[in-house]
């Protein structure tokens, strides 16, 4: 299957990200003035341009934890359904979590990757306001967790490799959740990713929020997009919490060491995978043909073990986790 992005209409600008948004806006109202033979402004539009474009590197060249964390939330970041529809072709969805009700939250199903059968998961924000309210602004409820761990036992009966999405700010809090089994839900949604006699491979592409973050992400290899941001709990809670301030976010995304590089550099993540200048939403095309390789070089020397040695490599994996900055 082809993916079509629709462009959006306006451009959203992140609040650090203003100098661009002047430039751009008066480039694009030069662009509008040259309509007429009358007026020449190509010669100023390449210089805007230029400087526009090196705003750009020196901004995103040294972006803090809290400025990555707005441009992982970006509204027009590509969420799990973009790369679901350009990474996987004859994809099947599936529905249900075969007890209490299916949820949108996650989104799941059969399809094929470079030609390899695979299951799908993703935890799917939307795009929209009325896309965001169906899919719960991606914050699963227990039938949300309860369908992915039906889909990675599903991908251990068929033999297939589970490929995983993650984009959530957390499980959802409310108490028809707890009252529904929550905590139970997403314990048990680690235990099949993590029992999985199949390789599982995750990929964190916006926000990765606590154990909503995990039930889908205790892979084998776990890739994250480069802007994308991971973490136990997210910086206004953190701040709330240590601060009893919500406005100490900044320094709280400081501490929580949610980046990719963070991460990467304390062993708890395997790969990043680069983005876009500007961040994966200004050219979305270009981030989801980054994360296709990525991919396919995670999966590649994962498809000849058998399933023992995949739950073996991945319990020393997790148990091993923090025990290098310990020691």
């Amino acid at each position: 299957m082809t993916q079509v992005l629709h462009a959006p209409v306006m451009r959203h600008f992140l609040d650090f990200e203003k100098p661009i948004a002047e430039l751009e806006g008066k480039i694009e109202e030069l662009r509008r003035m040259a309509g007429g033979d009358s007026i020449n402004v190509a010669d100023e539009i390449a210089r805007l341009a230029d400087k526009a474009d090196r705003q750009l590197r020196a901004t995103y060249a040294k972006l803090t934890a809290w400025q990555k964390t707005q441009v992982a939330r970006h509204p027009q970041r590509p969420k799990a359904s973009d790369y679901v529809r350009a990474l996987i072709t004859d994809f099947t969805p599936l529905a249900g979590d075969r007890a209490f009700a299916d949820d949108a939250a996650v989104i799941g199903g059969l399809g094929r990757f470079e030609g390899r059968a695979v299951v799908v998961l993703g935890t799917e924000k939307g795009s929209d306001t009325e896309s965001r309210v169906a899919h719960n602004f991606g914050m699963a409820r227990p039938e949300g967790y309860r369908k992915a761990r039906r889909l990675f036992e599903l991908a251990g009966r068929f033999g297939l490799p589970v490929l995983s999405f993650v984009d959530t700010s957390g499980a959802f809090p409310g108490i028809e959740a707890e009252a529904r089994g929550q905590a139970e839900a997403i314990a048990r949604s680690i235990e099949a990713c993590l029992e999985a006699p199949v390789p599982v491979v995750a990929t964190i592409i916006g926000e990765g929020g606590s154990g909503g973050a995990v039930a889908l992400a205790a892979g084998d290899v776990i890739l994250m997009l480069e802007h994308s941001v991971y973490a136990v709990i997210s910086p206004e809670g953190c701040a709330a919490i240590l601060w009893k301030d919500a406005a100490q976010a900044p320094a709280a995304a400081e501490a929580l060491k949610l980046t990719a590089e963070d991460l990467k550099r304390l062993a708890l993540i395997d790969v990043v995978v680069p983005e876009p200048l500007g961040g994966a939403h200004r050219a979305p095309e270009e981030a989801m043909a980054s994360v296709r390789t990525a991919l396919a070089r995670a999966l590649a020397p994962l498809v000849g073990l058998d399933g023992a040695t995949l739950r073996s490599r991945r319990r020393d994996k997790f148990l091993g986790m923090g025990r290098e900055a310990l020691s």
